[in-house]
């Protein structure tokens, strides 16, 4: 049963660019993990400063797998490079913080889900 692992990131209006810019540079880092399923950045439209990054798993043990791999590692050394200049400590790139060089994000929660019913397009 496949496993949804949600990140969300607060993240104030005036960040969101950088925070959109540091997703895609990192683009192409998890699509070829074993498990690996799909991902979604979601945007806030209206009533939150609340970024969704949806992904979807095969199993837990491969979103683990995933987490303690050099492919996730080497993300978010790339992330924590653009945070450097920032208060010593202050983490990867969409973790907790303020400011353009360091941490974009405000707050960070991880949500955990299993997929219990799910829905495809039919096929003509």
């Amino acid at each position: 049963m496949s496993v949804v692992k949600i990140n969300v990131l607060t993240v104030s209006a005036e960040l969101r660019d950088e925070l959109e810019r540091r997703f895609a540079g990192r683009a192409g880092l998890v699509e070829s993990a074993d498990g690996f399923e799909g991902f979604e950045l979601l945007r806030p439209v209206e009533g939150t400063e609340r970024y969704l990054v949806y992904t979807r798993w095969r199993s837990e043990e491969d979103f683990q797998r995933w987490t303690e791999s050099q492919a996730f590692q080497r993300g978010h050394a790339e992330a924590a490079k653009d945070a450097q200049g920032s208060e010593a400590g202050a983490g990867h790139g969409h973790g907790h913080g303020h400011g353009h060089g360091g941490p974009v994000a405000g707050g960070a929660e991880l949500w955990s889900f299993e997929v219990v019913q799910s829905a495809d397009p039919k096929v003509a």
